[in-house]
């Protein structure tokens, strides 16, 4: 364990089970995962309430990339948010090393669209033009 580095964040990618070609992305976020947990008082003791664990809840996951004009992915958030037609699907986040091999994969369980936006446009930079993309989903395991 001593020539041991921790692998850096760059090197990912994302598939999703319903579009294959759709992988490459700036950054991803909301891999996090809490416990709610409950206060529940005891007859007689007044010093504390003790706290139980209830339930598990995930964040929305985000995703990020320079925006794209024709993407089986938009038109399926576009036909998620315009006709609120929701079509769940799983998806995988791959860290990679420096061969392109998995590290550490989290299959994403049940995921589906709740919000879309691009950057803003500003005349006095040039910048990319970003889109965000943000999926809720049930859970994540590690594989």
């Amino acid at each position: 364990m001593a020539d041991y580095y921790p692998p850096l964040g760059f090197h990912f990618k994302v598939e999703f089970d319903s579009f294959p070609g759709e992988f490459q992305f700036q950054s991803v976020s909301g891999l996090s995962v809490d416990v709610e947990t409950e206060q529940i008082a005891e007859g007689g003791e007044n010093r504390f309430k003790h706290k139980v664990p209830v339930r598990t809840k995930y964040p929305n996951l985000v995703l990020k990339r320079g925006l794209l004009v024709d993407s089986a992915l938009i038109e399926w958030f576009r036909n998620a948010i315009d006709n609120f037609d929701f079509q769940p699907t799983n998806l995988i986040v791959k860290l990679l090393n420096e061969k392109h091999e998995p590290l550490l994969s989290w299959n994403v369980v049940h995921a589906y669209p709740v919000k879309w936006s691009i950057s803003d446009f500003d005349a006095e930079q040039n910048k990319l033009v970003i889109e965000t993309l943000e999926l809720n989903y049930n859970y994540f395991n590690v594989m």
